[in-house]
């Protein structure tokens, strides 16, 4: 069943409210933003509602709505809800709780929010539990509260699962301006993804931001993503929270490295969504990109009045992707000459107060930063209190850095360390300007790493259909470890030459056969080392002998291998199941490193040998493999190949597979290649 656009209902011309008080705050606030369209209000008694009369029932109205607000009780919910899709409505928001969110307090709740979805039909509903949603593009509002929205003509769209969040984004006095604002409540039916999607194809909307507590539909994600690239429009999203862990016993390193935060941050990166941390880091990215778009390198520069602040600046951007380039050697005499002589040049600029208040000086100056080639040019001004201060001198920055960004054509922005030290009025005329308004350094900065971050990943080929989710239902089974090798194997996975053996006694034997120093482990044993059934290093055929005596009671056999030579580095591969996302792969430190360094990359599935190279190389242990200090070495294409071999088992597996984990990889010296030393696999039968 195929539900029907979304058009009608996020940009409607008619709409139908339901019920008293939250139904008559909708018509109030479409009153106060200017709606052009009808307001047809629906209820049983009252004959009418801020001037306009009442209709009775569904039936009664004199056309099919386009948009309907439904703020009555959680059953007679879908009872309207079912008489709006027979009448051909475009759709409606469900304002009501009381479904599957309460079903701790309430045993119907799933069971009523199945009977809503199946009464909408084809009908698109969002929620229920939401507010809904409102156009500040053409002052339609579904909306039963007060909000900070104001008619705009262009602007971002911002979706969040959660109505007091929409309502506190709302009252941002920080100059973005808001398109949509959308809540998703339960999604039901209408996904957060759904919502971004439509309003992503309006030509006034600039970029979308997310809140998200869960992923939901991987599918919807996985097309908005397309969209948006396609569309050159970013989506920026605030990933809270973590996926709902399925019930099963973790018996892997790799399931404690790929946690579904560590999963979340590597589908947005693939998919080119950007994430941010916080609330006002979303503010702040989305102003950026509503003005700038997405940045075309990482490169930014930085200027202030202060040394203090240019220290700030440079601090701040540690251990992220963008970097304060050096000054170009052309970029220097037009410095010189415009900041005299006591100024060092450098990026960050501390270019002193000499130029304060000349505007000819200032825009020299700014002029010759700008033309350096950065993907953005930042200047840290702070504006003085209006009710207090003169700010005269600081508009003259101001109109200095719009002439030079003018003269350039380089993109600026204009910093406020405390986001109250940026004006709304200001930062408005700013953006009127095309000079991007930001408040605080670290958001500052955080939405500069974003924005070229998504530059970056629209530059590459667009990324695979992530691997299907789908598993198969059977008991879990756990092969041996010898049964798990000869499967990667049969892959393209190196591992020791080996032996396996019923007794102590064969078990020397087939040692003496494989040649000494061997390592003796003890079949159907999950965490070998904690219990003793494994040894390495034995050197003949007594100690092979007595080290299989020791672990027989824990042994359903043994498995004896020629002693790996010593590794450059070691290394973890594995693969788990997330129930949203799937099967995805770790790589990271391996060995005793696990836990210890926690050093690893999260790879969706299916990926791509460039794809692997890339995560690989921002390792710490990648300094280990490419001989650290003068060390023995090895190289990261050998590696990659390694991975993809696993990640081709993963993706030909499943179906079956629920756990992967080979620990440790090691990776020999001279391009020796690699060699699984251990391999765990969990499977269902």
């Amino acid at each position: 069943m195929t539900q029907r656009s979304l058009d009608r209902l996020i940009r409607p011309r008619t709409i139908a409210v339901f019920g008293g008080r939250e139904a008559r705050r909708v018509i109030e606030q479409c009153d106060r933003m200017g709606f052009a369209g009808e307001i047809w209000p629906v209820h049983p008694t009252q004959e009418s509602v801020l001037g306009r009369g009442c209709y009775r029932s569904v039936a009664e109205l004199p056309d099919a709505p386009d948009a309907a607000f439904v703020g009555v009780n959680r059953t007679l919910t879908v009872d309207i809800v079912r008489d709006l899709a027979a009448r051909g409505a475009g759709g409606a928001v469900c304002y009501a709780s009381g479904f599957s969110e309460a079903v701790a307090e309430l045993a119907d709740g799933a069971d009523l929010q199945q009977a809503l979805v199946e009464a909408a039909g084809t009908m698109p509903i969002v929620g229920p539990n939401c507010y809904g949603m409102i156009n500040g593009l053409d002052g339609a509002l579904l909306w039963p509260d007060q909000h900070g929205i104001v008619r705009t003509e262009r602007g971002v769209a911002i979706l969040t699962q959660s109505s007091n969040i929409a309502i506190n984004l709302s009252m941002q006095r920080r100059g973005l301006p808001i398109s949509y604002l959308m809540t998703a409540g339960n999604q039901a039916q209408t996904g957060l993804s759904d919502l971004a999607q439509a309003v992503l194809e309006d030509p006034r909307v600039t970029a979308v931001g997310l809140h998200i507590e869960g992923f939901g539909d991987i599918r919807a994600l996985e097309a908005l993503a397309m969209r948006a690239r396609e569309l050159k429009k970013p989506v920026v999203a605030l990933k809270v929270g973590k996926s709902e862990q399925a019930q099963r016993a973790a018996v892997s390193h790799t399931a404690s490295l790929a946690g579904s935060d560590a999963v979340a941050d590597a589908v947005l990166e693939r998919l080119g969504i950007g994430r941010v941390a916080t609330l006002p880091e979303l503010i702040e990215t989305l102003k950026l990109l509503h003005v700038a778009g997405p940045l075309e390198s990482d490169a930014i520069s930085s200027m202030s009045c202060s040394g203090g602040e240019a220290s700030l600046m440079a601090d701040a951007a540690i251990g992220r992707t963008i970097e304060f380039r050096a000054l170009k050697p052309k970029q220097l005499p037009a410095l010189r000459a415009s900041l005299g002589q006591m100024v060092t040049l450098s990026n960050p600029l501390d270019y002193h107060t000499f130029v304060w208040g000349d505007l000819a000086r200032q825009t020299e100056a700014f002029s010759a930063m700008f033309a350096g080639g950065y993907a953005l040019n930042l200047l840290v001004l702070d504006f003085p209190r209006e009710d207090r201060c003169d700010g005269a001198d600081w508009m003259i920055t101001v109109a200095a850095v719009a002439a030079a960004a003018t003269q350039t054509g380089a993109r600026a922005g204009i910093l406020a360390t405390l986001p109250e030290n940026m004006p709304e009025a200001i930062a408005k005329q700013l953006i009127q300007a095309g000079i991007v308004p930001l408040c605080g350094i670290s958001e500052a900065l955080a939405a500069a790493d974003i924005a070229s971050g998504i530059a970056s990943a629209w530059k590459k080929p667009q990324p695979l259909p992530l691997l299907s989710t789908r598993t198969e239902a059977g008991e879990i089974e756990t092969l041996s470890e010898a049964e798990a090798k000869a499967e990667l194997a049969a892959f393209g996975l190196a591992r020791p030459r080996s032996e396996t053996a019923p007794t102590p006694s064969e078990a020397a034997k087939c040692a003496e056969q494989l040649g000494f120093p061997v390592a003796l482990k003890a079949l159907g044993v999950e965490h070998k080392s904690d219990v003793g059934a494994v040894k390495l290093n034995l050197w003949d055929r007594n100690a092979v002998t007595d080290a299989a005596k020791g672990m027989a009671s824990v042994a359903r056999g043994f498995l004896i291998e020629k002693m790996v030579e010593r590794p450059v580095a070691e290394l973890i591969i594995g693969a788990v199941r997330d129930p949203v996302v799937g099967l995805t792969l770790t790589v990271g430190a391996g060995g005793i490193l696990v836990e210890l360094l926690e050093d690893s990359v999260v790879l969706p599935l299916p990926v791509t040998k460039a794809e692997v190279l890339e995560r690989i190389s921002r390792l710490k242990v990648r300094k280990l493999i490419e001989g650290y200090r003068g060390g023995a070495a090895s190289n990261l294409e050998i590696v990659a190949d390694a991975v993809l071999s696993a990640a081709e088992y993963v993706v030909t597996n499943a179906a079956h597979l629920e756990e992967l984990d080979i620990n440790p990889l090691m990776v020999l010296a001279e391009s020796r290649g690699v060699v699984a030393a251990d391999a765990l696999i969990r499977r269902r039968r």
